[in-house]
């Protein structure tokens, strides 16, 4: 077996990755089993700095709040703002202090320095403005949508004006109560002035949609593409805000579903402009239904990635990350009949591997699922080998840098 095992595996860069794949991919999503580990963080930059240098890729999304990110768009491109201040404000999460983050900024923008802007690199997030215990007030897609079409389409087409906005709005406080995410009864996502928004964000976003050959000639492009991402963002955050005040026992599979629908409308508008790299949890990006244990129950929902790969098909890639050991956090060497196992075993320090054909090699024996010791590691799931286009691994990682 080991034999067999050991043809499936190659150097990890962008070329192998470009052969290992049937097509050439929109979107080329690099998964990760954990967040935060800088040798997955600096394998990703390597492999977005050859993609760029010999694919012509010039994207790379984050699982970050897209709303965010624009501040690390505005930097990266036209310098706006300094590398201090978009690492603190453009990153949810917390994630603008891993240095790997920053290393990514801070080289993307000596790139760009000079060059065109067809030649330009660009950054985005495409997490909606979700935090684990609160969910963003609606107030800054839904006012800077208005206000974006109350400067190009006649007053009398609009819904509403953004007086009536902001009063319905009321304090941004109400809509981010971190109780809210475990308590329905503390959302304030079904009140009447939730509901009313509701309609109103549907109808922004329907005139933004009636007024399209209008608004493309009264827009750069940028101008449009952000005024569809406050659309996609305002309805996603009202309709996860609903949720959230469900008290049904489906509250938590709704809001799981919700999120990676935000996630897969923003990869979809992003696969509009041009081959990007995507960087997110394995669990976001994999073809196969996630799934988790949430609130006490199992839950399983579809992954942004397997919402994107049902409309792009060929034109979606998926490469999973799996690491050997994060001592650091009790995840020891792996037993030897994981697929974990079965690649720490080679001499490598990390590898590309044909997960097809690994999953032909290992048929006749499945590997067991790896139980991980720590909740922040997830591990490979060995059934899902098949429909993986590739796997990185990475034998160990450190401890962070931060």
């Amino acid at each position: 077996m080991s034999v067999g095992i050991k043809d499936t595996v190659h150097v990890v860069d962008a070329a192998t990755v470009m052969r290992l794949l049937p097509a050439r991919p929109r979107l080329l999503a690099l998964g990760e089993p954990t967040h935060g580990e800088d040798a997955l963080l600096d394998l990703r930059n390597d492999l977005f700095r050859q993609l760029v240098e010999q694919e012509g890729y010039r994207t790379i999304a984050m699982e970050i709040d897209c709303l965010m990110a624009l501040l690390v768009d505005d930097y990266v491109t036209s310098g706006s703002g300094t590398l201090d201040d978009v690492m603190e404000r453009g990153f949810s999460h917390e994630w603008g202090t891993f240095p790997a983050n920053r290393e990514l900024v801070r080289w993307m923008r000596a790139y760009n320095e000079g060059r065109p802007a067809s030649e330009r690199l660009r950054f985005a997030g495409f997490d909606g403005p979700l935090e684990i215990t609160a969910a963003a007030s609606p107030r800054q897609a839904l006012t800077a949508l208005h206000a974006y079409l109350a400067a190009r389409v006649d007053a009398d087409l609009l819904p509403c004006t953004d007086e009536t906005l902001d009063h319905l709005l009321g304090a941004d406080d109400r809509w981010t109560e971190p109780a809210a995410m475990m308590d329905p009864s503390r959302s304030v996502g079904q009140t009447p002035e939730a509901r009313q928004l509701r309609l109103l964000a549907d109808d922004l976003v329907a005139l933004l949609e009636a007024q399209t050959p209008h608004l493309i000639t009264a827009s750069t492009p940028d101008e449009w593409d952000r005024a569809r991402l406050y659309g996609r963002t305002a309805t996603g955050l009202l309709r996860y805000h609903f949720w959230m005040a469900d008290p049904s026992p489906s509250r938590l599979a709704r809001l799981l579903y919700v999120r990676d629908s935000m996630m897969a409308a923003n990869l979809l508008a992003l696969a509009e402009r041009g081959p990007a790299l995507v960087n997110a949890h394995n669990g976001h990006l994999q073809r196969d239904k996630s799934s988790m244990r949430m609130g006490g129950r199992p839950q399983e929902w579809w992954s942004a990635g397997a919402i994107v790969d049902a409309h792009l098909g060929g034109e979606y890639a998926f490469l999973a990350t799996a690491l050997g050991t994060i001592r650091h956090h009790d995840v020891q060497t792996p037993p030897p009949d994981t697929v974990e196992g079965l690649l720490y075993a080679l001499p490598e320090d990390r590898y590309l591997v044909d997960a097809r054909r690994l999953a032909a090699t290992v048929a006749d024996a499945m590997p067991a699922a790896r139980v991980s010791p720590w909740f922040g590691y997830a591990p490979l799931n060995p059934a899902h080998l098949a429909s993986i286009d590739g796997i990185v691994f990475v034998k160990d990682a450190p401890p962070s840098r931060v």
